[in-house]
């Protein structure tokens, strides 16, 4: 009876091993297994996965470039270090005195030769020592409108002072007879040279003119802006009738304009800042 056991035990191992057989992928030579079990060999046949280049970090002493904004455009004057200084016609103490400048006035900077600076004086051309100048640069206008008028101003420094001088135009570009770059009063340049510098008409007087544009006040003064003052004879007087002088303001405390004796640049005295009556933005 026990022979029997062992031998219907003996037959059921075998047809268990062969039953298992049939399950159980054979191993490759590289012992890896095929089959259902989900673990693949390598197929030749499939292409393989493409190998990227890696990048190459950046340097730690690369930086990154950083845009600069654009340097603040300038305008170089002559600002005159001693009274009674000699504006001769050319570069050279044998050329002649056309005029003089004061002490602490401006001029344009429109070229240099031989110890010599060249100028605008009398609508010409003229020529102050190095010796008796030093350089000042004031921002400039964005607006180029604004660098022709005060360039055409420039031009006209040293021109005579003289009260009711002939307008260069009506007040609507006409022009009119008798006009002469040789004598501006205050209204009077100021018209001539925004005619000149950017073709607008200005009107005939500083009482007129100060209706053009827009008021500004003395905080929001810019280059190129007008500017109204009372004076000693107008001050009590009111409304319109206190204005008495017109200038043109270069920033820093300068002024382009004529009063009582030649056209010029100079600083706003405490005293003219009294006088302030309001700004006009024309450009």
């Amino acid at each position: 009876m026990k022979k029997t056991k062992v031998v219907i035990a003996t037959v059921a191992a075998i047809a268990a091993a062969v039953s298992l057989s049939g399950c159980v992928a054979p191993e490759n030579e590289n012992g890896v297994t095929g089959g259902d079990t989900g673990i693949f060999a390598p197929d030749e046949n499939l292409p393989e996965t493409p190998v990227l280049p890696e990048e190459t970090p950046p340097s730690p002493e690369e930086k990154p470039v950083i845009p600069q904004p654009p340097k603040p455009k300038t305008v170089t004057y002559l600002n005159v270090t001693a009274d009674g200084v000699n504006i001769r016609s050319g570069a050279g103490t044998n050329y002649g005195v056309k005029g003089a400048a004061e002490k602490s006035t401006m001029y344009a900077l429109n070229g240099q030769t031989d110890g010599w600076y060249k100028t605008g004086y009398k609508n010409g051309s003229a020529y102050i020592s190095s010796k008796y100048c030093k350089e000042i640069e004031m921002l400039a206008s964005d607006d180029g409108r604004v660098e022709a008028v005060i360039a055409e101003g420039t031009k006209l420094l040293g021109t005579t002072y003289v009260y009711g001088a002939t307008r260069y135009h009506d007040g609507n570009g006409k022009l009119l007879s008798g006009f002469k770059t040789s004598a501006f009063d205050c209204s009077s340049l100021m018209q001539y040279i925004f005619y000149k510098g950017a073709g607008v008409n200005l009107q005939l007087t500083t009482r007129t003119q100060i209706y053009q544009g827009k008021t500004v006040t003395k905080s929001q003064l810019k280059r190129g802006d007008l500017m109204f003052f009372t004076n000693e004879t107008r001050k009590d007087n009111v409304g319109v009738e206190r204005v008495g002088h017109v200038a043109l303001f270069l920033g820093d405390n300068w002024i382009l304009h004529t009063a009582s004796d030649y056209a010029k640049i100079e600083q706003i005295s405490s005293k003219r800042w009294s006088y302030f009556i309001q700004g006009q933005r024309i450009l």
